[in-house]
C-alpha cells in the first residue's frame, strides 16, 4: 500500500485523510505530537505521527496541507527531496513552491471540504509529468478536473473550493425561510437537505437553466419567489463573490 505523507494536520488534511485512509497509508508530519495524536483519533485510523524537525521527506509522496503564509518557515524544516509534492494551499504558485520545497515534481490542486465524505471537487495543475499520479490519489476523495493553467486553478479555487461556504449560506438561508413561515425547524432541516441531495444529481445532467424553466410555471409559486430573489440581486452577488475569491486567491 503507498504511503502519502500529509505536511499539516488542519481541517483540510483531515478531511483529505478521511477519503483516502482506506487505500493509502497515512502519515502525517506537524509541530504538536499531541494535536497529531488528536488527528488520528478523529481518523479513526492508525498513522505514523512525526514532527517536523524530525522528518526526512525523501522520495516521499507529500500532500502540503499548511497555512499559504506559512511556507517559508515550514520549508526551512523539512530536510532532503520529495518524490512528488502536491500542495492544497489556495493562491500559492508552482513557482513560489518550487523555490520553497525541494520536490522532483509539484502539483497545485484545490480540494475542498467534501473529500471527507469522497465527494470532493478538485481541480489540478502542474508538472504534467505527475499529471496521471495526482489525479489517481485526488480521484480517492471526488471528482478531479486537470486545468491547463494556473489562472484556471485560481479562478476554480473562487469556485469549488469556497463553494460550499456559499452553498451553506443558501442552505441555511432556505431553511430559515421555511421556519419564519411557520415550519419546525427540525422539518425544514430535513427537507433541505433532501432538496440538496436531489439537486446535485439533476445538475449532473441538466443545464441550470433548464431546471429552472422546468420548475417555474407562469403565474406560479416559483416564478413569484424567483423574482424575490432577483429583487435581491442574489444572482449578481453570486458572480461579485467569485470575482472577490478569486482576486483573494491571487493576493494570497
Amino acid at each position: 500500500m503507498q504511503t502519502i505523507t500529509f505536511i499539516g494536520n488542519g481541517n483540510m488534511a483531515l478531511s483529505i485523510a478521511k477519503g483516502l485512509k482506506d487505500k493509502y497509508k497515512i502519515e502525517v508530519v506537524g509541530r504538536d505530537m499531541s494535536k497529531l495524536t488528536q488527528f488520528e483519533s478523529s481518523l479513526d485510523t492508525k498513522i505514523e505521527k512525526y514532527l517536523i524537525k524530525d522528518f526526512d521527506m525523501q522520495d516521499k509522496t507529500v500532500l502540503l496541507c499548511v497555512k499559504p503564509a506559512n511556507v517559508d518557515e515550514v520549508s526551512k524544516l523539512l530536510k532532503k527531496e520529495a518524490r512528488l509534492l502536491i500542495s492544497v494551499l489556495a493562491g500559492t504558485s508552482i513557482d513560489r513552491l518550487k523555490d520553497a520545497f525541494n520536490a522532483k515534481q509539484v502539483v497545485r490542486s484545490m480540494p475542498n471540504l467534501a473529500a471527507s465524505v469522497g465527494a470532493s471537487m478538485t481541480t489540478i495543475t502542474g508538472d504534467i509529468e505527475a499529471k496521471n499520479e495526482a489525479i489517481a490519489i485526488l480521484s480517492s476523495i471526488g471528482d478531479t478536473l486537470w486545468l491547463g493553467s494556473e489562472k484556471e486553478i485560481d479562478i476554480a479555487t473562487a469556485l469549488a473550493g469556497s463553494g460550499p461556504a456559499y452553498l451553506a449560506l443558501i442552505a441555511e438561508a432556505l431553511a430559515d425561510g421555511a421556519v419564519k413561515q411557520g415550519l419546525k425547524r427540525e422539518d425544514a432541516m430535513t427537507t433541505m437537505r433532501g432538496l440538496f441531495g436531489g439537486f446535485g444529481k439533476l445538475i449532473q445532467d441538466i443545464h441550470p437553466a433548464l431546471l429552472k424553466d422546468g420548475v417555474m410555471s407562469p403565474g406560479g409559486t416559483t416564478a413569484y419567489g424567483y423574482s424575490a430573489l432577483e429583487s435581491g440581486n442574489v444572482r449578481a452577488s453570486f458572480i461579485d463573490a467569485i470575482e472577490e475569491a478569486y482576486k483573494r486567491a491571487k493576493e494570497l
